[in-house]
């Protein structure tokens, strides 16, 4: 019974191997690894410095530079496991027991050093698969924190999306019913990335459906928010912020810009941006914000977005920009709040292609509908 259950593995591990080689694409995974290893590694100076370098001198310049940060980033035990398998495993000697003319255990010292290398290399694996597990319920928790996509209200349809860069983010879009007929729509974005944007994220999303429900004016809710958020994040850690207002069969969106990006209005075809908001969340205690209304009719739009969007970049680095989004927005018209929101999703995808995310991307997309 072991030996069948050790060839089961065995027959695993073999089709696994077999699926990798026929996946192929050999040189673009590579390729697309190595851009991402040197755009973590190297600042902008040493870029810099290798953009002037021959081939062979960029090369030698590269090993000897992501050698060095793979060494600096290690503990320090791992640290002089690895010079100890390197050096085992560049040197040309042996190790090994000699018990007279009958007795002799030898050893190839590249192998030693193999082998210290592959043990370095299992635990830098257990911990990032820990890391991982543990984003990965991270993750999870902000799923469930997330708003479904869909949000009929009479009068409205509300569309929300939000996707982070990494396992974790920074980005809010929610919504809440404040009393029996208004509603209120959230799209944020903290600063920096990961899970500490992530924690400041949940901060943010608690403070604001906590107070949202008993404010009557959202000028005094933004400066409640501001002082909850302000007591209690780190240093130079901030959010912007876009808060909507609605009522059931109404034609009217109040809002409150902290420092967001200005949500746009589409109607019969024009796009027009609206006016830029205060000062965003986190930077100054007891900030005061105003409040902006706008009328929508049957038909019209509001597209709020979190720089993610607009600053999404393509393989070529070309930003996707405002220009590129009012465009392709002013060819759209007589769709749901959804069909609208893919639509943009789509043409983001297809812009970007294969190139890496380098932010969370958020939307809100509201659109007026015959009461």
């Amino acid at each position: 019974m072991k030996e069948k259950n050790n060839n089961s593995k065995e027959q695993k591990l073999y089709e696994t191997l077999r699926n990798d080689i026929r996946g192929g694409n050999f040189k673009k995974t590579i390729s697309k690894d190595f851009s991402e290893v040197k755009e973590y590694f190297f600042n902008e100076e040493r870029k810099k410095q290798l953009s002037g370098m021959g081939k062979i001198k960029r090369f030698f310049y590269i090993s000897w530079w992501l050698l060095k940060e793979l060494l600096f980033k290690l503990t320090p035990v791992r640290r002089l496991l690895l010079v100890i398998g390197i050096f085992f495993t560049l040197s040309t000697g042996s190790i090994g027991i000699h018990g007279g003319d009958s007795f002799t255990i030898s050893r190839d010292t590249s192998f030693i050093g193999g082998i210290i290398i592959l043990f370095i290399l299992m635990l830098e694996l257990k911990d990032k698969l820990i890391a991982k597990d543990e984003l990965s319920i991270g993750k999870s928790v902000q799923r469930e924190l997330t708003p479904k996509n869909n949000h009929k209200i009479p009068g409205w349809e509300i569309w929300l999306y939000t996707n982070s860069a990494n396992e974790v983010g920074g980005d809010l879009v929610d919504i809440i019913k404040l009393d029996k007929s208004k509603y209120g729509i959230t799209i944020a974005d903290v600063s920096g990335k990961g899970l500490g944007a992530a924690l400041l994220m949940a901060k943010l999303q608690t403070i604001i459906r906590a107070f949202a429900p008993d404010y009557s004016s959202i000028a005094e809710l933004g400066k409640k928010i501001n002082n909850a958020f302000y007591k209690d994040i780190l240093p130079n850690s901030f959010a912007s912020m876009a808060y909507f207002q609605i009522s059931e069969n109404s034609n009217q969106i109040e809002i409150v810009n902290a420092g967001h990006l200005p949500p746009v209005i589409l109607r019969s075809g024009a796009v027009t941006e609206l006016e830029k908001g205060n000062i965003a969340l986190g930077l100054v205690e007891e900030s005061t914000y105003q409040t902006k209304s706008v009328n929508l009719s049957d038909g019209d739009y509001l597209i709020a977005y979190s720089d993610g969007l607009t600053e999404a970049r393509n393989i070529y680095g070309t930003f996707f920009g405002m220009e590129r989004l009012k465009l392709f927005l002013e060819r759209l018209n007589d769709i749901t709040a959804e069909q609208l929101g893919k639509k943009i999703l789509n043409y983001i995808n297809l812009f970007t292609e294969d190139a890496k995310k380098h932010d969370d991307l958020s939307i809100v997309v509201i659109k007026k509908t015959e009461i």
